[in-house]
C-alpha cells in the first residue's frame, strides 16, 4: 500500500485567474484522493497582491474599462477570494521568506508558470526554485517557464537551482527543452492538473436552454471574433463571453467565479478562447473549440495542440477564417481524446513514481 504522506504544494494558488485557481484546486485534490495528506502553501505578499487585484480589476491594461465592469471585476475577485480560502491551506507566510514552515516529506511544485522568469510579478522569485524549503523531498508537477523561451537558456544560478529537485515533470515541450539544455535532465512530459484530475472539477452545467458559445480570453484579433460570430449567427447561437467583457459577444459574464466558470463552459455548446485552459475545459467536455495564438501563451498553447495531435484546433492569422468555423462544426477526434487517457496514465506513473 502507498505511504501516506504530508504534501505542500507550491504554486500561484491566489491568481485571480480560472487556470490557476483550477489547477491549483486539481492538484491538491487529486494528491489527497490519492490518500496524502496535502495542502497548498499559502504564500503571500502584498506587492503580487496589489499586481494581481490591479490586473484583476483592469484586465485589459493600458484600456480603460466600460462604466459599468469595475463593480463587476470586483465581486469576480470576492467571488474568487471566498473560493480561494475554501482550499486546504498551510499557515500564511512571506513569499521571500518562508521560515518556520511545518516539514512537509515532500514539496511538489507545480502546476502554473512556476519558472517563468519573465512573469510580470511571481518572475524572479527564487521560493519556486526550492529556495527557503527546508527538508523534504522536491518534485515538480506540470511546471513552465510559460513564455520564457527555451532558446534563450536559463541562466546558471536558475539552473542550478533545479538540481535540487528529486523529480522534474513538466507540462509543455518549451518547458523540456529550458530543463534539458540547462541542467541535462530529462524531465517527464505530463497532463495539466485539470485534464489529470477531471473528477475533481464538478459536472454541473449551467445555462440550461437555448445553446451558446462561450468566449473566453480577450482582445482577440477581429478577424477570428467575425468567423465566430458569423458561424454563431447562422446556427442563432447565443456568445457568452466568461470573465472578461468581448464587445463582439451577445452577454457578458463579468461576475463569474471559478465554480461558475465550470458550469459555464461544461454547458457551452463550443468555445472560443485564446487562453490556455479554454482549451484545457473544452477538452475536458469534449467540445469543438477554436483557439486564436497570443504571443504570451504562444509555447504552452502550441505544445499542448502537438502533445495530443489537437494542431487544427490552434489558428494564427486571418488566412484561417475558414478553419475557425471547421473546428467549431465538428466534435473533439476521437483520437485526442484517446491520447489525452494514455498520458493521463503516464502522468499518475510519474506521480507515482515521483511520491515514493
Amino acid at each position: 500500500m502507498r505511504q501516506r504522506q504530508t504534501i505542500g504544494v507550491l504554486t500561484f494558488h491566489r491568481c485571480i485567474n480560472y487556470g490557476s485557481y483550477w489547477q491549483a484546486r486539481c492538484l491538491v485534490e487529486g494528491l489527497r484522493a490519492r490518500g496524502h495528506d496535502a495542502v497548498l502553501l499559502d504564500h503571500d505578499s502584498h506587492a503580487v497582491r496589489w499586481a494581481e487585484w490591479r490586473c484583476a480589476l483592469r484586465p485589459r491594461l493600458p484600456l480603460a474599462n466600460a462604466p459599468p465592469d469595475l463593480g463587476l471585476y470586483a465581486a469576480k475577485i470576492r467571488l474568487f477570494m471566498e473560493a480561494i480560502e475554501a482550499l486546504p491551506h498551510s499557515r500564511p507566510f512571506t513569499i521571500d521568506q518562508p521560515d518556520g514552515l511545518p516539514h512537509y516529506g515532500t514539496v511538489v511544485v507545480g502546476s502554473d508558470e512556476v519558472w517563468n522568469l519573465r512573469h510580470p510579478w511571481y518572475g524572479g522569485k527564487a521560493l519556486f526554485y526550492g529556495d527557503g524549503l527546508e527538508g523534504g523531498r522536491l518534485v515538480s508537477y506540470a511546471a513552465s517557464f510559460g513564455n520564457q523561451d527555451a532558446g534563450d537558456g536559463l541562466p546558471p544560478l536558475w539552473a542550478g537551482r533545479l538540481n535540487r529537485f528529486a523529480a522534474i515533470s513538466v507540462r509543455d515541450d518549451n518547458s523540456a527543452r529550458l530543463v534539458q539544455r540547462s541542467t541535462g535532465i530529462e524531465p517527464d512530459l505530463v497532463l495539466d492538473p485539470c485534464l489529470q484530475f477531471p473528477d475533481t472539477i464538478p459536472a454541473r452545467r449551467g445555462e440550461a436552454g437555448a445553446p451558446y458559445l462561450a468566449v473566453y480570453g480577450h482582445d482577440f484579433p477581429s478577424w477570428f471574433a467575425e468567423s465566430v460570430r458569423d458561424w454563431a449567427r447562422r446556427r442563432n447561437y447565443r456568445l457568452v463571453s466568461v470573465g472578461y467583457r468581448n464587445e463582439w459577444a451577445d452577454d457578458q459574464r463579468l461576475a463569474t467565479g471559478p465554480q461558475g466558470f465550470a458550469e459555464l463552459m461544461a454547458g457551452a455548446t463550443a468555445v472560443a478562447t485564446n487562453f490556455f485552459h479554454g482549451c484545457v475545459f473544452a477538452l475536458l467536455n469534449a467540445r469543438p473549440f477554436a483557439c486564436v495564438m497570443s504571443r504570451y501563451r504562444a509555447n504552452k498553447v502550441r505544445d499542448l495542440m502537438q502533445l495530443i495531435g489537437a494542431e487544427r484546433h490552434l489558428l494564427s492569422d486571418a488566412g484561417f477564417g475558414a478553419a475557425v468555423q471547421d473546428v467549431l462544426e465538428r466534435p473533439v477526434d476521437g483520437a485526442v481524446l484517446h491520447r489525452i487517457e494514455a498520458l493521463r496514465r503516464r502522468s499518475d506513473a510519474y506521480l507515482a513514481a515521483a511520491l515514493e
